[in-house]
Formats: C-alpha cells, sequence, structure tokens
C-alpha cells in the first residue's frame, strides 16, 4: 500500500515526509498553479531533494498532441531526473505516447481515467501506474469501486505489473474505499490528511492518557525522567 501527496507545495511535502510513510509526491498543471509561478524544474527537484530518489515523483505533460507530449516527457527527464514518473493523459494521442514512451524503459503514469476501459488499455499497453478519478468518476455517477475492482482484476488476470494509483479523493472515506477495492496506492491532498488526524476523539484520547499518568506521576513527569 502506498500513499502519495498530490501537491507540489514544498513546506506541506517536508511536513508530511517527516509523518507518513511517503511513497511519492504526483503533480499536474492544475496543482502547479496554486504555487503560483514558480521556476519550474528547479521547484521540481527541490521536491525530488525533500523526498529523495528511493520514492516516485510524477510530472505530468503539457502538450496535447503526440510531438509535444513526448518533447515534453523527455525535457522532463532531462531537467529533473531520468526516474521521474511521467504522467501520461490517457487519451487516444496519450496511449501512443504512453507507448512510446514505455518502449524507451521510461516511468509511466497513466492519468485522468474515468472508465474501465481506459484503463484496461493502460494496462495492456503497460504504464507503470493507473490514475482513476475516484471523486470525479463518481460525479459523473459512475461506480468508482466497481470499476477500481475490475481494474484490479484486470491487472491479476493478465498477471500485469501496473498498480492503480488512486487519484481525486474530497474525503478519507473515498481512499479507503479505493484501497479496500484494490488500488495499491492513493494521492491525496494534504486537506485530506489534516482531517484524518482531526477527529475530536483522537485529541480526546490523548488527553486521557496525559491525565492518568499525571494522576499517579505528577505533572510534567515523563517515562524518561523516571530513570
Amino acid at each position: 500500500m502506498e500513499f502519495l501527496l498530490d501537491t507540489a507545495n514544498l513546506a506541506d511535502i517536508a511536513k508530511y515526509e517527516k509523518i507518513i510513510p511517503l511513497a511519492g509526491v504526483t503533480s499536474n498543471p492544475s496543482i502547479v498553479k496554486k504555487e503560483g509561478k514558480i521556476d519550474f524544474f528547479k521547484h521540481m527537484k527541490e521536491i525530488r531533494s525533500i523526498i529523495g530518489k528511493e520514492r516516485s515523483l510524477h510530472i505530468q505533460v503539457v502538450a496535447t498532441d503526440y510531438e509535444g507530449m513526448i518533447k515534453d516527457a523527455h525535457t522532463i527527464l532531462d531537467q529533473v531526473d531520468e526516474q521521474v514518473y511521467i504522467k501520461v493523459p490517457t487519451s487516444q494521442e496519450g496511449l501512443k505516447v504512453i507507448k512510446a514512451l514505455k518502449k524507451e524503459g521510461v516511468n509511466v503514469t497513466a492519468t485522468a481515467i474515468y472508465t474501465k476501459f481506459q484503463a484496461y488499455l493502460a494496462i495492456a499497453a503497460k504504464a507503470d501506474y493507473i490514475a482513476p478519478y475516484f471523486n470525479r468518476m463518481e460525479n459523473l455517477n459512475i461506480d468508482p469501486e466497481n470499476a477500481l475492482t475490475e481494474m484490479a482484476n484486470e491487472i491479476k488476470r493478465t498477471q500485469g505489473q501496473t498498480k492503480i494509483l488512486a487519484a481525486s479523493f474530497k474525503n478519507v472515506g473515498q481512499v479507503n474505499t479505493a484501497l479496500e477495492a484494490g488500488a495499491q496506492a492513493a494521492t491525496m491532498s494534504c486537506d485530506i490528511l489534516e482531517s484524518a488526524f482531526s477527529m475530536p476523539s483522537i485529541e480526546k484520547a490523548v488527553i486521557d492518557f496525559t491525565s492518568d499518568w499525571e494522576s499517579i506521576f505528577g505533572k510534567d513527569i515523563t517515562i524518561t525522567d523516571l530513570k
């Protein structure tokens, strides 16, 4: 099970890299827009320096035609590093790009997946990850849980190496459902993580534990102080 951050905010990445078992970082043009007019390649290298080479970094092409996407992909690999997972929308042109990049041995994430058929084509094209948009599918009256289950079944049937990187969440419940439906990975915004840890019951449990300890050993006395 892999947990990724869907953000390009350096402070947030640095914060949660210390908190969660972080597997990587994903970005797209909409996420980059939130950071303003950044020095793009410098910024992506800074993300890499935070997460290290052992974690995955996913960067999306911007061009919409085959030649442009191929050029974008090679530029990203040249300017950031060759371990980057190139995110390619799973359109007709995108599938051509995915096939071509995989022939070159490039890491590829097939993104903007709404349907099982898109996923099946990307799996057959040997994309390393497929990124189905959970909440957006739900908004289109597509059952994302069933879709992810069948995507996982297709990978198993074909003995494929593709991983499902579920994306586009509005709450923790959707993340849980995606993982339980067979997704090997999930990428989420930091506000999803904030909401997961903001339950009053969690804070109350911590307060109760502290109160019980202090009732026996006194305030500001820790286990280490008992040595």
